[in-house]
């Protein structure tokens, strides 16, 4: 069992949705899909939608298969209680979230810990800035009406990120209020989370990394028991179709 003082490493994978076919292709296409997903897949109503459908499907399943060297064909998931898929059976613990928008996939895996992850286009839009502002806790509509015009949509685009990949990592999603907690930055830079509904001293626990993977993509992980350089990322865009073919 891992040690809560010392944590594995987090992984995170990104796949841009261009190279989604190429990785599809290499490392298996639909074939390696449940019949569920494979229903699931044609319900999706246009081919962006459907590539990235299928690329999340597939990069769980390659993330998966890298952190424990089970076979990429072997992985099958049941849904939490508020729908969130996880490893059946389960596989020492593994534990894993997926995020995509329009242009990349990202996939979370820890060991035996919570993780959630979120990816979004930035800067928000107007509209987005102004329905947000509205969602958010005290504290943190303070924050975003006291950032600078010029940089409040790319603020209100981190948020978004970081507060989804938090309700993802407790395993609520969109269930719970966007406003019942707060996400703010420490005097020393950390990303802190006040959660009334956790109990005392947990909210010490969780780790928030915040990336941009390129100029209009913003990211969020969130950790439980993580730590400061925890994180490791793979783009997968940096690797040949023959380094993909296999786990």
């Amino acid at each position: 069992m891992t040690s809560p003082t010392r944590p594995d490493p987090t992984s995170l994978w990104l796949l841009p949705e261009q190279a989604v076919d190429g990785f599809a292709a290499a490392l298996g296409g639909t074939r390696l899909l449940t019949a569920d997903e494979r229903a699931r897949l044609e319900r999706r109503l246009t081919p962006g939608a459907r590539r990235r459908y299928l690329g999340a499907r597939l990069l769980c399943r390659y993330a998966l298969s890298a952190r424990t060297g089970r076979p990429p064909d072997r992985w099958r998931f049941r849904l939490g209680e508020h729908g969130r898929p996880e490893p059946e059976p389960d596989e020492e613990g593994v534990r894993f979230n997926l995020s995509h928008t329009e242009g990349l996939i990202a996939c979370v895996v820890t060991q035996g810990r919570g993780c959630g992850v979120d990816v979004g286009p930035t800067p928000s839009t107007a509209e987005l800035v102004t329905h947000l502002g509205r969602r958010l806790a005290p504290a943190e509509r303070a924050e975003l009406a006291a950032t600078a015009s010029g940089a409040r949509a790319a603020r209100a685009s981190e948020l978004w990120v970081l507060k989804e990949a938090y309700l993802k990592a407790r395993g609520t999603g969109l269930c719970r209020s966007l406003g019942g907690f707060s996400l703010l930055t420490t005097a020393a830079g950390r990303i802190a989370v006040h959660d009334p509904e956790q109990p005392a001293g947990a909210d010490a626990r969780w780790w928030f990394d915040l990336l941009h993977p390129g100029p209009q993509h913003v990211l969020a992980v969130a950790t439980e028991d993580g730590r400061p350089g925890a994180l490791r990322r793979t783009d997968l865009s940096d690797l040949s179709l023959s380094d993909i073919s296999y786990v």
